[in-house]
C-alpha cells in the first residue's frame, strides 16, 4: 500500500541565492527514494504549488550519483537581497517550503 509523507521525512535540502535567482537542492536520505523524488518533484510542480512566489522559470537538474535534484528558480526573491522588502531576501526559506510538499511513496519503497 502506498503512503503519503511530507518530503522532509525522506529528504533534506539546501538553498542558495544570487541576485533574484534562488536554487534549492533536495537530496534523498535513502537512495531507494531517489526515483520517487525524480518522478514527483518536478519544475512544473514547483510552479503549480508556488506560482504566486515564482515569477520566472524553474529549471530542474538531476544529480543521480548524489540522489538529488537541484532547482534553479529565476525571479523568485522579489528582486533579491538588495531590492526586496521580503523578510527572507536570501531565499533560505525555499528549502523549508519545498520540504513541506507531500510525496507519495510506492509500496515497494514505503
Amino acid at each position: 500500500m502506498s503512503r503519503t509523507v511530507a518530503l522532509r521525512a525522506i529528504a533534506h535540502a539546501r538553498a542558495g541565492d544570487k541576485g533574484n535567482r534562488s536554487n534549492v537542492a533536495v537530496f534523498a536520505f535513502d537512495p531507494a527514494h531517489y526515483d520517487t523524488l525524480r518522478d514527483q518533484l518536478t519544475a512544473e510542480r514547483l510552479k503549480r504549488e508556488f506560482g504566486a512566489l515564482l515569477a520566472g522559470p524553474v529549471v530542474r537538474y538531476e544529480l543521480p550519483s548524489l540522489h538529488g535534484l537541484n532547482f534553479v528558480m529565476d525571479d523568485a526573491l522579489e528582486g533579491g537581497v538588495n531590492e526586496s522588502l521580503n523578510l527572507d531576501g536570501h531565499g533560505k526559506s525555499w528549502s523549508s517550503l519545498v520540504l513541506g510538499l507531500d510525496i507519495t511513496l510506492p509500496p515497494e519503497v514505503g
